[in-house]
């Protein structure tokens, strides 16, 4: 076998232990599959990004901190955030103290810069940590996590902020930084205050073009393209800035030409307050919203197609006994380019439910999220719910309290049973678990397992058993002064494992 090709495999084969991903490509398309075999084994070091979370003086966030017990690991590692911002050696900040950019005052007069103090570094796996910061000042956050405390490290920041534009509970789950975002569910009205929020986590700048669709296609911007991202920065990009429309539902589409980002849009609305819009599971042909409260007074479907072609979708809701159509809206056209929106109104009528959108043809690739609006009058609430990827192996959600948490789980395709396992508390208690099976084109809304003395906060991680894909989401309430405060996050796979190809398999596939 060629020599070269020996190193490139082996080389692949360590970055799939080191960071989770790899691929080894034949040049003989007919050849065996080799990945058949593979190893599931823990990833050994994984990064988080996590925006600034409130401009409000009010804001009070709570950061968690939590990695799932996992079995293969080493007994060594660390997981710490850190301020995205660097510090210089004299001791001043390198930043920007207004925006978190980098100002390269460390450079100066031979002075270099240094990494910021840990702000929350994790103690132990299969117990939470938080961290609460009051007020404005709370930087944006990177974080990486190796050993131990690399498989489906999750961090949840949540502010409460009790007046103004934006009031609330805001609620994110930290990201992992990447090069392509989609963002269905903005809007650039005059009620509105959106910003993207790009966190770069990396020693070099990052580039980055910032693409907003409308209900006519693309919208004409004048700021948007190729943005620069200062090393160690939180860059919020208020899309108001980026062009003179005003319109309700836009499609934010954010694609890094050089290095990595974390991405997030921070939806304010002056009059139902505000939250998180995470990015939606990468463009498919069919997709699940799962985790719609049953007492929403209006739920609003946002989709867009990004590619050349129109597409159909067949619009279902599933509820707690089955699959039904929202009257009058049973498919969806979207047009290339152009974002599309229905209002399904209350549709939930008292029980929870999650969306299905499959094509009722041709499969073209979308995306999707759906708002979400809770009480009445004054009292109302909004929050951000985007089509995600399937519980897979296992999902992980922090941040978890002793009242107000709902988990809704969903099984659009198949029947499933799934695992449930409440963690230890923050300040104390002992793990619990529940297993589920949940029907056929259903939604259950679970009562979780909490862990029995319960002091702080816990973790779920919800693990998939047998049977068809489990989609999954958490809500948490807190009341406040009469408003509906809520924040829904979804659970995606944690990716804990990567598979590895088994050391002893047969490579001569690759032979040329």
């Amino acid at each position: 076998m060629n020599r070269t090709t020996l190193s490139l495999i082996a080389c692949a084969t360590a970055l799939a232990a080191v960071t989770g991903f790899a691929a080894v490509t034949s040049p003989d398309t007919s050849a065996p599959d080799t990945t058949a075999t593979a190893a599931e084994l823990p990833v050994e070091r994984t990064s988080l990004t996590c925006p600034t979370p409130s401009v409000s003086d009010l804001a009070e966030t709570t950061y968690t901190s939590f990695t799932p017990v996992t079995k293969g690991t080493g007994s060594d590692g660390k997981a710490e955030l850190r301020p995205a911002v660097t510090e210089s050696t004299d001791g001043e900040d390198a930043k920007d103290g207004k925006t978190g950019k980098a100002s390269g005052k460390g450079d100066k007069d031979g002075k270099g810069e240094k990494e910021a103090k840990a702000f929350l570094t994790a103690k132990e796996p299969g117990k939470p940590l938080a961290e609460d910061v009051s007020g404005s000042d709370s930087p944006a956050l990177v974080g990486t996590a190796d050993g131990k405390f690399a498989p489906g490290w999750t961090v949840q920041q949540t502010a409460e902020v009790a007046a103004g534009t934006g009031r609330g509970l805001l609620g994110a789950a930290c990201t992992a930084p990447d090069t392509d975002f989609w963002f269905p569910g903005a809007s650039t009205a005059a009620d509105r205050t959106d910003y993207v929020h790009l966190v770069n986590p990396d020693d070099s700048a990052a580039v980055v073009d910032i693409e907003l669709y409308g209900r006519d296609g693309a919208l004409e911007t004048t700021t948007g393209e190729g943005i620069t991202v200062a090393p160690h920065s939180d860059d919020p990009v208020l899309l108001s800035t980026l062009t003179t429309e005003k319109l309700d539902n836009v499609t934010v589409h954010v694609s890094v030409r050089s290095g990595r980002v974390g991405a997030s849009v921070q939806a304010l609305d002056d009059k139902l307050g505000g939250d998180w819009l995470g990015a939606s599971v990468d463009p498919a042909g069919s997709l699940v919203i799962p985790g719609i409260p049953k007492d929403a007074t209006a739920v609003r479907l946002i989709a867009f197609a990004p590619g050349d072609a129109d597409a159909d979708l067949k619009v279902r809701l599933a509820s707690p006994t089955g699959q039904i159509t929202p009257a009058g809206n049973e498919t969806l056209h979207l047009k290339a380019g152009m974002t599309g929106a229905v209002d399904l109104g209350d549709v939930m009528r008292g029980e929870p439910g999650s969306l299905v959108l499959t094509p009722t043809g041709r499969s073209v690739p979308v995306v999707a999220a759906v708002r979400v609006v809770r009480g009445k009058g004054a009292g109302q609430e909004t929050a951000f719910i985007p089509a995600t990827r399937p519980v897979g192996t296992r999902a992980t959600v922090v941040d978890n309290r002793a009242k107000g948490t709902t988990l809704s789980l969903t099984a659009p395709f198949g029947a499933a049973e799934v695992k449930v396992t409440a963690s230890a508390g923050s300040e104390g208690g002992t793990p619990a678990t529940k297993s589920f099976t949940i029907k056929a084109g259903t939604t259950q809304q679970v009562e979780a397992p909490v862990p029995s003395g319960l002091k702080g906060t816990y973790a779920l991680t919800v693990e998939s058993v047998s049977g068809g894909e489990v989609h999954g989401a958490r809500t948490i309430t807190d009341a406040q002064d009469g408003v509906s405060a809520f924040t829904v996050q979804t659970l995606p796979d944690d990716r804990g494992t990567v598979a590895v190809p088994k050391a002893d398999q047969d490579l001569s596939v690759l032979q040329q």
